[in-house]
């Protein structure tokens, strides 16, 4: 591994120590679907995002409920006597990719089948306080004047 390439890494490596985020893997929901939700609360205060997700009938709501409530067990894991409600936690980013697809057949008339992809999809919450993006770009405005 040549010099720069492990610098990014232990780089990525350190940030990733300091982000409070948590991950949902094969998720038997479609990604579609799951991202109706994720749109939903990307950005917003995480007890607002619990209430609104708490409400929702959708089905991917309470996975992502569950989700959100571990990322922010996580965040007070990192962040030891600090309050969720003095730090006004948001949920930073929220993305849904796609996981495996399971492959069935549906018997069809005349000796046909068809085909049902029963999809399922990774979602992955970051967690982040507003001040801190300020303080990113604040810092990326410094080294940019240096």
């Amino acid at each position: 591994m040549g010099a720069r390439k492990r610098n990014r890494a232990e780089q990525l490596k350190e940030e990733r120590k300091n982000k409070a985020f948590a991950v949902l893997k094969n998720c038997p929901t479609s990604p579609r679907k799951m991202r109706l939700v994720a749109d939903m609360i990307r950005g917003q205060e995480v007890n607002k995002a619990l209430d609104m997700l708490r409400f929702n009938p959708k089905e991917a709501s309470n996975r992502l409920e569950k989700l959100v409530l571990s990322a922010v067990a996580n965040w007070q894991i990192k962040n030891e006597g600090a309050r969720i409600e003095d730090s006004k936690l948001i949920i930073k980013e929220i993305f849904v990719d796609s996981a495996r697809v399971l492959k069935r057949i549906q018997p069809a008339p005349q000796g046909r089948a068809y085909r049902i992809r029963k999809r399922s999809n990774h979602v992955t919450v970051v967690l982040g306080s507003p001040k801190s993006e300020l303080e990113t770009a604040e810092a990326a405005n410094n080294t940019q004047t240096k």
